[in-house]
């Protein structure tokens, strides 16, 4: 295809969104010129899926659930009074709250008022609030924003590290609808315990986001948390975003929670129509149904152009890959559906794994990410009539020109800027193009019996180490082999957990085990635990 094919290729099938200023342009995936019309069956079906979703059918049948998250960002769409009143009022309670605390009305026992903010979450209770931190972010923010979204010790001790004497000062937020998640539960712990070891009280500089008689809740309330914000059954933590989850770490920041409910409302909008050329999620979820065979068989990469947006990938990763990643269809068919996500930022990226996008396994396909805006205000030339921003589209134009050369498909999607509105309706549209191509492919969107297995697992793990702990303290005799411990705990088969949960005891002192110099048995130096 020469670039004159090229050029009408693209305004056949270029895709704009006026009422956002967004473009999508597929032009570079290779599909036939029949491929739109040959799905048209399939993508009628999707688009009577997604209405049903919206008008509060039951979209999540194994648990059975409805799904609602568009309704966050036009309650007055919710299918009953009592769901709308709901997401206005926790609308408006995060506004005062947070005003409150701004205008030092709600304030820390030993500070002037709260300058920081701690979000302990993880998954979708921390990726979302990440990327609305990381894209909409200045050094002018009300508050500065810091997350545990992991169980590491160390990666929380550098946390507080950074928070230092400023604790006093620090608000932490909870994030979790059940309160039972692990990693959440640990985070809040040691949490807890930094506010204590400095004389602070917790629950007079504590908020919870959760569901209403959750483990967090009852908790929070035992502890006289300041708030308690709701998390509902019908929002799942990848699609939260633009509930409490998001809104409320956003707006304590000081960012335009607005502007990002107004712009998914806008692209909500914008993708019901039932003409794919003109539904941009519509349009992306027909492109990853060709790109990767409906079956997955090439990987997503997401390279955006604009520093602002380099967690995009990371959030789309569990957007897409924990909705999409299913084992059976909805008519519990076994079909390993799935599409894998990964990228970065350009144009970083040109000095990492371009090149072997263009020159080794032809296993992906590309959405680039165009940003109009450079930066507020005038540019600086770094060579006659170029700035640094002109050399970021030369290298966008560059790469997605070398990756075509060499075959390689692509899409772009055209932004005018990184602003609250933007980042809302890029939300809304990748939560809607999966949401479609899931219909294509016929899957439930909304489960995650993955991740339900892996914490089951870790708990049996921990379960083992217990009774491994047990024994050691109980024996008289010294040194023990992991063969000795898995036989004396009744775990034969689980040989290798038995000897990496002992490998992990001895390089920590807080359970009293040692290996013995230059072998593999182990001992515990305290016998009463």
């Amino acid at each position: 295809m020469n670039e004159r094919q090229l050029w009408e290729r693209y305004k056949k099938y270029l895709c704009e969104v006026e009422s956002i200023g967004l473009a999508l342009d597929v032009s570079r995936m290779n599909f036939a010129d029949d491929f739109l019309e040959r799905m048209r069956g399939p993508m009628d079906k999707a688009f009577d899926a997604m209405e049903a979703l919206e008008k509060g059918a039951i979209a999540n049948p194994d648990e059975k659930r409805r799904v609602g998250h568009y309704w966050l960002r036009a309650p007055e769409r919710a299918p009953e009074p009592g769901l709308t009143q709901a997401v206005r009022d926790t609308v408006e309670a995060i506004r005062r709250f947070s005003e409150d605390v701004h205008a030092g009305r709600v304030k820390p026992p030993k500070a002037d008022r709260f300058t920081r903010l701690l979000l302990v979450g993880i998954g979708g209770s921390a990726l979302g609030p990440q990327l609305v931190a990381d894209a909409l972010g200045t050094a002018a923010d009300r508050m500065q924003v810091f997350f545990f979204d992991n169980t590491d010790p160390d990666g929380m001790d550098r946390v507080l590290a950074h928070l230092g004497d400023r604790l006093s000062e620090t608000l932490t937020v909870v994030i979790s609808k059940s309160g039972g998640t692990k990693e959440t539960r640990n985070g809040m712990l040691e949490a807890e315990r930094a506010y204590k070891e400095k004389g602070l009280d917790f629950g007079a500089q504590a908020v919870a986001v959760t569901g209403e008689g959750s483990e967090l809740d009852r908790y929070a309330k035992q502890g006289k948390w300041l708030r308690m914000f709701p998390m509902w059954d019908w929002v799942g933590g990848r699609t939260s975003v633009l509930s409490a989850v998001g809104l409320l770490p956003a707006r304590l920041q000081g960012l335009d929670i607005d502007g990002m409910l107004a712009g998914a409302r806008d692209m909500d909008a914008a993708t019901r129509t039932r003409d794919a050329l003109r539904n941009p999620a519509a349009l992306m979820a027909l492109m990853w149904f060709h790109g990767s065979g409906g079956r997955g068989q090439k990987d997503l990469v997401i390279l955006p152009y604009k520093d602002r947006l380099m967690l995009l990938s990371r959030y789309l990763q569990q957007l897409v890959m924990e909705s999409l990643g299913k084992e059976k269809d909805l008519d519990g068919k076994v079909v390993s559906q799935g599409l894998a996500v990964y990228g970065n930022k350009g144009s970083t990226d040109q000095h990492a794994y371009v090149q072997q996008l263009r020159e080794g396994v032809n296993n992906f396909f590309v959405t680039f990410l165009e940003v109009l805006k450079d930066r507020p205000g005038t540019s600086m030339q770094v060579e006659p009539d170029i700035t640094s921003g002109d050399y970021l589209l030369g290298f966008f134009l560059g790469t997605r020109r070398a990756l075509f050369e060499k075959e390689r498909e692509s899409m772009t999607l055209t932004v005018p800027d990184v602003s609250a509105r933007t980042l809302g309706a890029l939300i809304a549209l990748y939560e809607r193009a999966v949401g479609f191509y899931a219909a294509l492919v016929n899957i439930n969107a909304y489960h995650q019996p993955g991740v339900e297995a892996g914490k089951k697992a870790a708990g049996v793990v921990l379960e083992l180490q217990r009774k491994v702990l047990a024994t050691l303290r109980g024996d008289k005799a010294k040194g023990h082999t992991a063969e000795e411990l898995a036989s004396a705990v009744g775990a034969r088969d689980e040989v290798e957990t038995v000897f990496k949960v002992l490998e992990h005891l001895a390089a920590n002192p807080d359970h009293g085990v040692k290996r013995e110099p230059g072998s593999t048995r182990f001992d515990a130096r305290y016998r009463a635990g």
